[in-house]
């Protein structure tokens, strides 16, 4: 009888260590999120904008911010920067293009996802505006010019002379069209 007493006490303990890492995986990907957003790491950008405030424009340092675009699997628009490269002050503001092509026989809606590396860097790029914010529909056949406009922290790291701003372009039209169902089928 005390065997089997200890049977379930063991039983009962792996059951909740069972439940506890399931709980602790559940509970993961926000946890990974929340640390990202606060510290940068991963490349992570603030996905909103930041109103600029007239500050400091370091002009005795210059930082090389390159620019890459990416399609994700199954995106079939062109998507590239009007330029590779741009030279800032940190403190200085400065405007970009992308340059997107929808050269499908369908209205599609995409979404671009940012990331900066070093990881470090992404704590200081601040943007005023970009097309990352929304997602971004074009009609069939059809171009468009995509703006970020941003600024460096004063306070970069010295050590940070070169950083990389890369966009990945997902396809989001089936979400899109599924959340303008919904909204529709809710105002009737």
């Amino acid at each position: 009888m005390a065997q089997q007493s200890n049977n379930r006490k063991i039983i009962f303990r792996l059951l909740l260590g069972v439940a506890g890492m399931f709980a602790f995986g559940f509970a993961l990907v926000p946890l990974y999120n929340a640390f990202c957003d606060a510290t940068g790491f991963n490349g992570r950008t603030k996905n909103e904008a930041v109103a600029y405030t007239a500050s400091h424009v370091d002009k005795s340092r210059t930082v090389t911010v390159q620019f890459l675009t990416h399609n994700a699997k199954g995106m079939p628009w062109q998507f590239k920067p009007d330029i590779k490269e741009v030279h800032v002050h940190p403190g200085e503001v400065k405007l970009v293009t992308f340059y997107a092509a929808n050269p499908t026989a369908r209205r599609m809606v995409a979404q671009a996802v940012p990331s900066i590396a070093p990881a470090e860097a992404s704590l200081y790029l601040n943007k005023i505006e970009c097309f990352c914010f929304n997602q971004q529909p074009l009609a069939a056949n059809t171009d468009a010019e995509m703006p970020v406009q941003f600024y460096l922290d004063p306070e970069i790291p010295e050590h940070i002379t070169t950083l990389t701003l890369s966009y990945t372009l997902y396809d989001m039209t089936a979400d899109a069209n599924a959340t303008t169902v919904a909204q529709t089928t809710t105002s009737e």
